[in-house]
């Protein structure tokens, strides 16, 4: 069978609900691997925090890493990383606009460092795998470069009016994803940035057409990229949207649904 390139999303798709990947899903993956196809991480995470996965799955890929922010090779240093922050003056604007509405906090990242507007315990324990510098107060004062990403953390009811502000005031500018549940976070990168922009240059570099691109993913931050594989699969604990442009829908994370969809297809 020819070379696939195999893309997983991480929590909600390879992840259980656990934060782990189950023995089936990771000896399918690995079986994978061995006869000759290709497997990459995708995720809205920093590296600090997908790390664990990368190396526990012996991956020798490129990783896609805050939703196509930064595209790196944790393995070849000479590979040619991506790295598209946002402007300052863009982050000090959404900062502004967004002062008006009921938001909790207020998180930036550059790469590994993490600059919270707020201190609260409950995010920098979320944020604190991989042990990142973490720097609290003011961003218009403290962050200093432009970031990876921005973070806005919200009560639930008042996401989506916040998203809607994005989008009527920013949209030429941002990209705007949710954190799944349970957590109640619009994530900001900078514009025509998704995890389908890093996988088409990974694809492109490995000559693995369209077609032979397998990818999973849950949530709204997956769809560019499963409706850029060949073979997009949802996860049946997906999002609506998702399912609806998927070319397939496989079980949930915690029934297997990688290592069965693969076991099948690729006849491991």
């Amino acid at each position: 069978m020819k070379q696939h390139l195999i893309v997983l999303d991480l929590d909600g798709t390879l992840l259980t609900d656990k934060q782990q990947i189950s023995s089936y899903t990771k000896d399918i993956l690995m079986k994978a691997q061995q006869q000759g196809h290709a497997v990459m991480i995708a995720t809205g995470r920093p590296y600090r925090a997908s790390e664990i996965y990368y190396q526990e799955l012996n991956l020798k890929t490129p990783i896609v890493n805050f939703n196509g922010a930064y595209v790196h090779h944790p393995t070849d240093s000479a590979w040619q990383q991506l790295h598209s922050p946002l402007a300052m003056s863009v982050v000090h604007d959404v900062v502004d606009s967004v002062d008006k509405f009921n938001y909790e906090n207020l998180i930036a990242e550059i790469i590994d460092d993490v600059y919270l507007h707020n201190e609260d315990e409950q995010m920098m324990h979320i944020l604190g795998m991989g042990n990142p510098r973490i720097t609290t107060g003011n961003l218009k004062t403290h962050l200093l470069q432009d970031p990876t990403s921005l973070l806005i953390q919200a009560t639930d009811e008042h996401v989506a009016t916040i998203r809607q502000h994005l989008e009527d005031v920013h949209a030429e500018l941002i990209e705007h994803r949710r954190w799944g549940a349970p957590f109640n976070v619009i994530e900001v990168v900078r514009k025509g940035l998704n995890k389908a922009v890093g996988i088409s240059r990974v694809a492109h570099e490995m000559q693995i057409p369209q077609e032979r691109i397998i990818a999973f993913g849950d949530e709204d931050n997956d769809l560019e990229m499963l409706d850029y594989a060949g073979i997009g699969v949802a996860m049946s604990n997906g999002i609506e949207p998702l399912k609806n442009i998927a070319n397939e829908i496989t079980l949930s994370n915690n029934e297997d649904g990688i290592g069965k969809f693969l076991a099948e297809r690729l006849k491991i």
